[in-house]
């Protein structure tokens, strides 16, 4: 057995008291309806203000099967589709169709378990210097057996062949497999932001280590200008935030320009973070989870910023986007979340769909894909305004989500 912890989600510190519920294991949480909804991490809006959320009946059309565990989805000027596979493929969908060769260049991955190739990212500037950027897990044999490290990766992109591809930032190694999640977001500042990961040890609390970390970078991958570490002894300038556990989401929203993350926690504890520069979100001293050896982990702790949302039991998120479309008008500035796992009551992983009121607190959720019953890895908005996921699968897909007429 296994005893998840529910807490009321706080934008900053965190609550002493927990309130335990015992579930069983295997990802299968039992009478979690009979928990008051406040408990669950769910709205917390007074019902006089609370937003219901319009359920969206969606349409869906499978745009590309035979994709091997996909992570990541992109667009190009001219409206082609870079798709990484987490074997270390890169892949590229023309005119609603996949093309059957990878493109060539890309650096060989460590792919194990949940380690591999993840994020693909074009530069705000690829129509002129066709520059696209990766993250994936490196072997680092010379610093010991079994060692990997996160790592971003920069080419060019020319036909079907990366160019000049270089590691520009290689994070500290260390030996195992998973933790290792990485998104990429470019801000309004021409800034380059990155997650790392950090599920195990206490690396995301340490100033040296990149690891459990939001990085803000220039486009070369060296330290951005401005960050709120630089020149502080035994702190990393690359560093924007810590205290992250494995950061699978990331995204600007659009109304207040502020950086989103989300995070798997260890069992429960996924979050959604609003970051800001230079604060620590607690990882590992501070979880609304528990460690999966058993113990419980949340703690009060000064100093340490809590989410804007989390979940408890885990749906698993990963990526993340803002709605701001106009082909689903009742989702405008809603956030979209992949999840791997089926959370609370749904019991299958979904695309979850959240919505705020004009403060920013939570008011409601839609659970949207249910009857796929397949793991959702990311989630975009294309540039047709229509809603783009990948399956993390053997046989994973890309799917298109379109208004039901």
């Amino acid at each position: 057995m296994r005893v998840p912890v529910f807490l009321k989600p706080l934008r900053t510190g965190r609550l002493r008291a927990v309130v335990p519920f015992v579930a069983l294991s295997l990802g299968v949480f039992v009478a979690v309806a009979t928990i008051p909804m406040s408990v669950q991490g769910q709205p917390q809006a007074k019902e006089k203000n609370k937003q219901k959320a319009k359920a969206t009946v969606v349409h869906t059309t499978t745009v590309a099967t035979g994709l091997w565990h996909p992570w990541s989805l992109a667009w190009l000027p001219n409206g082609d589709m870079l798709v990484t596979e987490r074997n270390g493929k890169l892949r590229t969908v023309r005119d609603g169709k996949l093309d059957a060769d990878p493109i060539a260049g890309v650096p060989a991955v460590h792919s194990v378990r949940l380690s591999g190739l993840m994020e693909v990212l074009p530069h705000p500037n690829f129509a002129q210097n066709h520059l696209v950027y990766l993250t994936y897990t490196k072997d680092v044999p010379e610093k010991g057996e079994g060692m990997v490290a996160t790592t971003l990766a920069r080419g060019r992109l020319e036909g079907k062949q990366l160019m000049d591809v270089k590691d520009i930032l290689i994070c500290d190694p260390w030996a195992g497999d998973g933790g290792s999640g990485s998104r990429l977001a470019w801000g309004k500042d021409g800034m380059l932001y990155m997650t790392t990961g950090a599920s195990n040890g206490n690396a995301a609390q340490e100033g040296g280590s990149l690891r459990g970390k939001i990085l803000r970078l220039r486009d070369d991958g060296t330290a951005a200008p401005g960050n709120p570490f630089a020149g502080k002894p035994g702190y990393k300038a690359e560093i924007y935030s810590m205290g992250h556990r494995n950061s699978l989401g990331l995204a600007f929203n659009p109304v207040t320009g502020d950086l989103w993350n989300n995070e798997n926690g260890p069992y429960g504890g996924d979050e959604i973070n609003v970051i800001k520069p230079g604060l620590n979100y607690g990882w590992p001293k501070v979880s609304y989870g528990r460690d999966y050896s058993g113990p419980q982990i949340v703690n009060f702790a000064e100093g340490m910023t809590g989410p804007i949302v989390f979940w408890a039991p885990s749906i698993a998120p990963s990526g993340m986007a803002f709605y701001t479309g106009s082909r689903f008008p009742d989702w405008k500035n809603n956030v979209l979340v992949g999840a791997m796992l089926g959370g609370a009551a749904q019991g299958y992983p979904h695309l979850e769909r959240l919505v705020f009121n004009e403060k920013w607190d939570e008011t409601s959720r839609q659970s949207l894909l249910l009857d796929l019953k397949q793991r959702i890895r990311d989630v975009r908005q294309g540039p047709d305004d229509l809603v783009y996921v990948l399956t993390d699968e053997e046989n994973g897909g890309l799917i298109r989500l379109e208004p039901a007429q």
